[in-house]
């Protein structure tokens, strides 16, 4: 069984991608942060971390990239998950009963338009299980969180709601990280950090390096 690390709490949208990546047969181990998930691997305590890279709507996720380069790690393996988001409460609760919601600001902001039209306190959070986890161990009525259907099962919680993104075209791309090398493949992507010159011309003969070779650049 494979030990991996991830950021957030059991049924964060981290550990989805851990079970992609790896086929299930994993021994989680969640972290509060990602810096502590580049400690684990580094250390040897675990055999790979997943971290989120990008984000269809929000972008590149710079501290991971800033990580990468801080970290001696290679990117073992990639996997892309769409994000849907629910909203979901003790047992027994119904929508209307709810008066205040939480979440991780970037999962908040993924569903305005969903809770726009809520009359609801919005209470941000620093991740999307933590929040289901938290609504469960203290048992708070009339409040709800907006996480994923993982989070849900693990914390028998009752889904008021499901895919509340405003973007249902919404996807995160995730990377294994590990002191591993991935076996060579003909159709791997590698990933490259360079620093140019400032001077002019410099980022242009780089690219064109990549270009008189017929390289792909993404």
């Amino acid at each position: 069984m494979v030990k991996v690390a991830f950021q957030g709490e059991r049924g964060a949208f981290s550990e989805d991608a851990a079970v992609k990546l790896f086929s299930g047969n994993i021994d989680v181990l969640p972290c509060r942060r990602l810096k502590e998930v580049f400690e684990l691997v580094s250390q040897d305590n675990v055999e790979f971390g997943v971290v989120p890279v990008e984000n269809s709507q929000a972008g590149s996720i710079n501290e991971a990239y800033d990580l990468l380069l801080a970290y001696p790690l290679n990117i073992f393996a990639e996997v892309i998950i769409k994000v849907t988001h629910c909203l979901m409460a003790l047992p027994g609760e119904k929508l209307a009963d709810i008066t205040t919601i939480y979440s991780h600001p970037q999962a908040l902001a993924q569903c305005d338009e969903f809770l726009s039209k809520l009359k609801v306190e919005i209470i941000p959070s620093y991740d999307t299980a933590g929040s289901a986890k938290m609504i469960r161990e203290k048992r708070l009525r009339n409040c709800a969180a907006i996480a994923s259907k993982r989070a849900a099962d693990i914390y028998r919680l009752e889904i008021l709601a499901t895919e509340i993104e405003t973007n249902v075209n919404n996807y995160t791309k995730f990377v294994a990280i590990s002191k591993q090398k991935a076996k060579p493949a003909q159709k791997n992507k590698t990933s490259l950090v360079f620093i140019a010159a400032h001077k002019p011309g410099a980022l242009y003969k780089i690219l064109g390096i990549f270009a008189t070779r017929n390289i792909n650049l993404a």
